[in-house]
């Protein structure tokens, strides 16, 4: 079927109360793991292509090769830029089709985060594309560290929310209140009734980054609290990693030795994708 835009699938998730996951795609393997696993699940999701990955891909490949599979599907999907940063990785999206936009400015000042972000959702309405924008600073470094830990001076003001969703008109809010991006410095201690006030703030749905590492338990909490939107990344490549190392521990004089080993990778991605699937409550939803 034709991509979904984000704003089509928030409404169906919050309405049934569930997540929609949102698996980072760095080649066709990944991609083909994530349509087994939404098959398996019937379960719609989100295809994220993060700004930082944009070096270890061909978007125009990528992108055909996503409509191409979505199109031998029924399952709902969304195509969502991760973490734009700059206007131009903005404007290769909506050239290339993407139907949502998550645009970060949580490193600028909060009235230039405003005013940037306003600008993007403007365009991108104009297009029928959703915009995602961030409030406050989710912990870890993207594309960084593997390891990181959050600061709770950073963590989304509620009190700020509202002014920022109003002037924006974003359709989600990414949110910081103790996720981070990557493995956590310990246990992570999410910050739920800091969650709660955003979301009464805010009615909007509400986005959880950096979701390896953190419970099931607390994803399904989050969730009853106004996630509707969960990133996934690292818990996969980290999984197609352990793939690779059993794969090279039993190594097989096989001529295609190196595809067994990708059917591998693909096999680890989608066990853990379907799992997620299964937390989120998005399993089953795809009917």
């Amino acid at each position: 079927m034709p991509l979904i835009s984000l704003a089509q699938g928030l409404s169906h998730a919050r309405e049934h109360g569930y997540a929609l996951g949102a698996f980072n795609v760095l080649d066709t393997h990944f991609l083909r793991a994530l349509f087994a696993a939404a098959e398996a699940q019937r379960s719609p999701f989100i295809i994220n292509i993060a700004e930082v990955h944009f070096k270890y891909v061909s978007l125009d490949a990528i992108c055909a090769a996503i409509k191409a599979e979505a199109a031998l599907h029924n399952i709902p999907v969304v195509l969502n830029l991760d973490h734009g940063t700059s206007f131009d990785a903005i404007m290769k999206a909506i050239r290339l089709g993407f139907t949502s936009v998550m645009f970060d400015g949580s490193g600028l000042s909060y009235e230039e985060n405003i005013r940037q972000t306003a600008e993007v959702v403007k365009m991108c309405h104009a297009l029928g594309i959703s915009v995602e924008a961030e409030l406050g600073a989710v912990g870890g470094d993207e594309g960084g560290s593997l390891y990181g830990s959050c600061d709770s001076s950073k963590f989304t003001d509620p009190a700020k929310a509202t002014d920022f969703v109003t002037r924006t008109g974003i359709d989600a809010l990414a949110v910081a209140i103790g996720n981070v991006h990557g493995k956590y410095r310990g246990e992570p201690q999410l910050d739920f009734p800091r969650l709660q006030a955003i979301r009464e703030q805010t009615g909007l749905p509400l986005v959880l980054h950096g979701g390896s590492g953190i419970s099931d338990a607390d994803f399904r909490k989050a969730i009853s609290l106004g996630i509707h939107k969960i990133n996934f990344y690292t818990g996969m490549s980290q999984s197609a990693l352990v793939a690779v190392e059993q794969a090279m521990q039993h190594r097989e004089t096989a001529y295609d030795e190196l595809a067994h080993m990708l059917m591998d990778i693909e096999a680890a991605i989608q066990q853990t994708v379907e799992g997620q699937m299964q937390v989120f409550g998005s399993a089953g939803q795809a009917t």
